[in-house]
């Protein structure tokens, strides 16, 4: 009977915590994302790297979007002298709206207008571990797919300081001229073809619906858990986008309107063009969204109302942006 009475006992404790195990195998467990900057460094496109030996330049590298990039000899040099050894070269493309909202980054002109992109790049490289001077000694030569245009200008990304703040914001800049450099590219056999001369942020942009009256368009936000995110979240939390319908245009709200609220660069924006207003904000593990289908408008303003999210959420409608 004392035996009989051990095992069921026994039995029972064993089935106990066989259940609770199971159980908690079912539990989500906690996101590690705990900020906007953190939710940018997990969702950004991949980095796509290369690594050859500089003596088997030149090179042709293939990149997911189907863009091919040639390496000359001699373009890489660190400190001013003649790259020799291992080199790794690193590739990031942000080709439709979603992903350049992952990576925390927009198609503003520095004047504040916005630009459409035909696919945005980050191109570094690194020999033997050390980082690449910036200017190449060759120029690299870029053949992009030509998506919905017939015609696309380059630019590069340059990080500035906004008239009252101390965070960095980013913008599109004409890049400066050298002998050989093609800035304004006509499509060729369903290609952009052009050549690069620096590392860095590039991008195939012309600026959107230039013709159309322009004007101001101001979003208060409610709920709003944070600041505004400056250039991928490196200070703030706060995330405001407009992007629009049917284009390659993701145009970020980053002057702050009053205490609580953004705007877009004054007379940047198009009259008549229909998209999305989206905000998302990630402070302290606490996820919070809001999104808004408009029409632009003249002297417009909107309310956002920041919701508890979901990294889950956010991500999806991230994602949406690029179906509009």
């Amino acid at each position: 009977m004392k035996n009989a009475l051990l095992f069921a006992t026994g039995f029972a404790l064993t089935a106990t915590m066989f259940f609770s195990c199971k159980k908690n195998d079912t539990v989500t467990p906690i996101s590690t994302v705990q900020s906007t900057k953190a939710f940018i460094e997990k969702y950004s496109p991949a980095t796509q790297k290369f690594t050859f030996n500089v003596s088997s330049l030149p090179q042709t590298l293939s990149l997911q979007s189907g863009t091919k990039l040639t390496i000359p000899q001699g373009a890489f040099t660190v400190d001013g002298r003649p790259a020799t050894g291992s080199i790794t070269v690193e590739v990031m493309e942000m080709m439709n709206r979603s992903s350049l909202v992952r990576a925390g980054v927009n198609t503003n002109h520095i004047s504040g207008l916005p630009l459409v992109s035909q696919g945005s790049f980050f191109f570094d490289a690194k020999v033997n571990g050390v980082d690449a001077d910036r200017r190449l000694a060759e120029l690299v030569e870029f053949k992009v797919p030509a998506k919905d245009a017939d015609f696309t200008q380059i630019w590069i990304g340059r990080e500035d300081t906004l008239a009252g703040r101390d965070a960095l914001q980013f913008g599109w800049d004409q890049p400066v001229r050298r002998q050989g450099v093609n800035l304004e590219v006509k499509k060729s056999e369903g290609n952009f073809i052009f050549n690069f001369g620096s590392l860095g942020w590039i991008n195939c942009d012309v600026f959107y619906s230039y013709s159309n009256p322009k004007t101001t368009v101001r979003v208060a936000l409610q709920n709003n858990p944070g600041t505004l995110a400056s250039f991928r979240a490196n200070t703030g939390e706060t995330y405001v986008y407009f992007c629009a319908k049917g284009s390659n245009v993701v145009a970020q709200f980053y002057y702050p309107d009053g205490p609580n609220g953004a705007k877009s660069y004054d007379n940047s924006m198009p009259i008549g063009v229909e998209g999305r207003l989206i905000s998302f904000s990630i402070k302290n593990g606490q996820f919070f969204l809001a999104k808004k289908d408009i029409t632009i408008s003249a002297n417009q303003q909107e309310t956002l109302v920041l919701a508890p999210s979901t990294e889950s959420a956010i991500q999806s409608e991230i994602d949406a942006l690029s179906n509009l």
